[in-house]
């Protein structure tokens, strides 16, 4: 059976198989590539919880963002210091998933998590404001997955007060994925496993 033609995966094996391709592009990407310098800590501490929706429905993923956004907001920081909520099964298009972005933001303001709360967004096709699409700076957001990434207010106030000029981060990344090429992106191997039919 080819790969155009296998069946799509079961619940299980999908959530499995988004979480190890998230964790690995993690580890190689945003870790190996200092793409982020705050976030080693809390993958090596396993602070990070992994979440998948697998439903194909934009309403069952507000719910469930609703879910995670309070489990985190109830979470000890020691255990749980941030949150990746994977959705394999729907906003492939990053314009739905942007369009998508408002809706987490209403959410934070009606739980009252504003200001506590942060939602960032993270796509396989993610394009920054006046950029092409096939431009290299743009794979500093792209994950195998549409994802979005819940943070804590005081973990970033934090990250900014240990480096107060976080557009050099931005800048340096740009720079250094520039430097690392179309072909050295791709050599890290940080895509998704499953083709959207099997999913």
């Amino acid at each position: 059976m080819t790969a155009a033609t296998a069946a799509p995966l079961d619940d299980d094996a999908l959530r499995a198989a988004v979480i190890a391709d998230t964790q690995r592009w993690l580890e190689r990407a945003v870790i190996g590539l200092n793409l982020c310098p705050f976030a080693k800590a809390p993958a090596v501490k396993g602070q990070v919880h992994y979440a998948v929706c697998l439903s194909p429905e934009p309403e069952a993923l507000l719910l469930q963002l609703q879910d995670e956004l309070n489990a985190l907001a109830d979470a000890d920081p020691e255990e749980r210091e941030t949150t990746l909520l994977m959705v394999p099964r729907q906003m492939a298009d990053f314009l739905a998933f942007n369009d998508f972005l408002d809706a987490t933001d209403a959410m934070l303001e009606d739980l009252g998590l504003e200001g506590e709360l942060q939602v960032a967004p993270f796509h396989p096709h993610f394009q920054f404001d006046r950029t092409e699409p096939d431009d290299i700076g743009n794979a500093t957001n792209r994950s195998p997955y549409p994802t979005l990434h819940l943070l804590r207010e005081e973990s970033i106030d934090r990250a900014v007060e240990a480096f107060p000029e976080a557009e050099e981060i931005f800048e340096g990344n740009i720079a250094k994925l520039e430097k690392l090429g179309a072909a050295g992106w791709a050599a890290l191997d940080v895509g998704p496993s499953v083709p959207e039919d099997q999913r």
